[in-house]
């Protein structure tokens, strides 16, 4: 019953029949100054003024692998989609940033890629920017709550959510709740390339989740990331997912026919909703 319950949650937040609101496209200029970035946009009901969430895709893009060469609102992944409903149901405006397909990329990047991708990608140096460019494009707008806005990001989009909440991300001068992210959300990111011995800390509160089984990436390096930073104080809550593949998200059949995956993915709902209501509505 309730294996059921759960993959009926998923499916109607994926077909959008829990929430039926539009996917509107929209364009901003990156942090970079120059690049002209792609973002879909999931409104809540009402006016607003609304809290808001950057959601960031992983090293595959935003967009299905079932429609290649369609780099547009209709071919978005099911994850995305569902995520994207989600927010949006429960108040929040969120806008999913497409850093690829503008640098001629749309159709991401195949496991085991990560050496050979082209820098003008990177989630340390590049995409960071994106994301910056996303809440200045927020804070633009006359329905969102400019102070309280958030990032969430998946594998290679978690590692530019831990990149730009360093204490000098590019392209943002003010490394606080105040002048960036109010909250952020990674997960299944390599933690490989933040080095808590020379000081790294996210600037706003991180939650950040794992999963055993990871295909990609090493789980056990964020352990020890997060234990080090919470042994400094810092605000960090992490979660480790027994049996649960990367992307254990995904609301396809291939992972949801996994029950780890499955109570991963209900879980990290749970959690992000607290969360977010937690940092960026007060509650």
């Amino acid at each position: 019953m309730r294996r059921l319950a759960v993959l009926m949650m998923v499916s109607s937040l994926a077909t959008g029949s829990a929430w039926s609101a539009a996917v509107d496209t929209v364009h901003f200029k990156s942090a970079d100054g120059k690049t002209e970035l792609t973002g879909y946009l999931f409104a809540p009901a009402g006016s607003g003024p609304h809290p808001a969430v950057v959601m960031l895709h992983g090293r595959s893009g935003p967009y299905s692998s079932l429609k290649r060469g369609q780099h547009d609102a209709d071919a978005l992944s099911q994850r995305h989609l569902m995520w994207g409903r989600f927010w949006a149901e429960r108040g929040y405006l969120a806008l999913h940033v497409d850093s690829f397909g503008p640098r001629g990329y749309g159709d991401g990047f195949g496991r085991n890629s990560y050496t050979s991708r082209p820098p003008e990608v990177s989630e340390q140096t590049v995409r960071p920017l994106d994301a910056h460019g996303a809440l200045e494009y927020l804070r633009s707008r006359r329905d969102v709550v400019t102070d309280r806005i958030g990032v969430q990001g998946w594998s290679n989009g978690a590692m530019t959510v831990l990149a730009a909440l360093g204490a000098r991300p590019p392209g943002l001068g003010d490394a606080t709740p105040a002048g960036g992210f109010r909250a952020a959300i990674a997960q299944y990111p390599s933690c490989r390339f933040q080095n808590t011995e020379t000081g790294y800390a996210p600037y706003a509160p991180l939650l950040l989740m794992v999963a055993e089984n990871d295909e990609e990436v090493s789980p056990v390096v964020c352990r020890t990331f997060a234990e080090k930073l919470q042994n400094r104080g810092v605000a960090v809550e992490f979660y480790w997912y027994d049996g649960a593949h990367h992307a254990y998200d995904d609301p396809g059949r291939t992972r949801q026919s996994h029950e780890p995956n499955r109570r991963a993915l209900q879980d990290t709902m749970k959690r992000a909703e607290a969360f977010f209501a937690r940092h960026l509505r007060g509650k």
